[in-house]
């Protein structure tokens, strides 16, 4: 009886052990399906649709700061000895201000000389007129001969010739007079300055450069890409680190791209010099208004390997990364390039994804445009 009871006991304990076991290894296959399942799934985002909208475009350039218009100043007249130096390299003069006196002691004492032989001239010439209409009432009255009024007239006529050139002398001697002090043919800043006080002067050499009227001018690098929104009378900022912002307009944009770089040139021109001066590099940022460009959510942007992009959700909910060139920036709205209209972005959820992965679209985020500043 003992025996019957024991055995019935064990056969209870190995019915309930199978038991067990069937329930356990159920459970374990319901937690793997539902994994299954999860990652079937994927992850739970939103999404939303980029679209087309026109925000304020800032183009940023960089670039050297230049003359507006740099004039070389030389010397008409050569081979005389610097004896006065009346400007130097930052004076600020006006056209006509007296830059550099040369020593004209020579040509004064031929203006004089040539003033002297004009004086004679003039004398010869009233002469020869006074003799001339003395033969002519001789002639017309039977007294003197055809040849000797001919030889009276051709008298007078070169003394006025003798005359003429007299005085073209005696103006050219003025006029190299006039050139031995070198003025200012514009107003400006002496920009450089390559004269010295006794110094002999070389006929055409360059003894100063101006910067006509102190204006400065930005040669702003600009990508062809971006090239075609730049129109002369746009505004832009133009900053440096040292000197802070000053305002401009462009002023011209030049019709040829470098074919090395692909870079275009926008000159803008300073509205002050405010410090800047030729040769300093700085930043612009040129106002090129409103323009049509593909915007997303600022939150669906994302940076992989210093490159910026989007998670963009295909079909199947499968999604991939897609680079995009961030144009402007706002605390809602991104501008980009790269990226077609209607494309499903990731937004909530898009910096725990990568390529390839499915993931479960909760809903749509909707933000309204705001304006973008670079």
């Amino acid at each position: 009886m003992a025996i019957n009871t024991l055995t019935r006991a064990a056969l209870l304990a190995t019915a309930t052990l199978v038991l067990t076991s069937c329930g356990s290894g159920e459970a374990k296959k319901a937690e793997e399906k539902a994994a299954a399942q999860k990652a079937v799934a994927g992850q739970t985002v939103t999404v939303a649709t980029a679209s087309v909208t026109s925000l304020p475009r800032i183009i940023t350039a960089s670039g050297s700061i230049t003359a507006w218009e740099e004039v070389p100043v030389g010397a008409e007249t050569g081979g005389l000895t610097a004896v006065g130096l009346f400007v130097d390299e930052g004076s600020y003069v006006r056209q006509g201000q007296a830059l550099v006196q040369m020593n004209d002691v020579l040509l004064r004492a031929q203006l004089r000389q040539q003033q002297a032989a004009v004086q004679t001239a003039e004398a010869n010439l009233a002469r020869d007129e006074a003799a001339l209409g003395r033969s002519q009432e001789l002639k017309e009255r039977g007294f003197l001969s055809q040849a000797s009024l001919d030889t009276a007239l051709a008298n007078q006529r070169a003394s006025a010739a003798n005359l003429a050139a007299s005085r073209a002398s005696l103006s050219e001697t003025q006029t190299r007079l006039n050139q031995a002090t070198i003025r200012a043919p514009v107003s400006g800043l002496i920009a450089s300055r390559s004269v010295t006080r006794g110094q002999i002067i070389q006929a055409g050499a360059e003894l100063f450069r101006i910067v006509r009227d102190g204006r400065l001018e930005l040669d702003a690098q600009v990508p062809e890409t971006e090239l075609g929104l730049v129109r002369a009378g746009q505004s832009a900022t133009i900053s440096s680190d040292q000197l802070g912002q000053a305002t401009g307009r462009v002023r011209i944009v030049t019709p040829q791209v470098d074919a090395t770089s692909r870079l275009g040139l926008a000159r803008i021109a300073l509205s002050g010099t405010n410090g800047f001066k030729p040769g300093m590099f700085a930043k612009a940022q040129i106002d090129v208004g409103s323009q049509p460009t593909i915007t997303v959510p600022t939150a669906s942007v994302l940076y992989r390997e210093n490159r910026s992009g989007v998670f963009v959700v295909g079909a199947g909910n499968q999604v991939r990364f897609a680079p995009v060139e961030v144009l402007s920036r706002g605390a809602s709205q991104t501008s980009v390039n790269g990226l077609q209209a209607g494309a499903r972005v990731v937004v909530d959820g898009a910096g725990f994804l990568g390529d390839g992965d499915r993931v479960t679209v909760s809903g749509a985020v909707v933000t309204s445009p705001a304006p973008a500043v670079r």
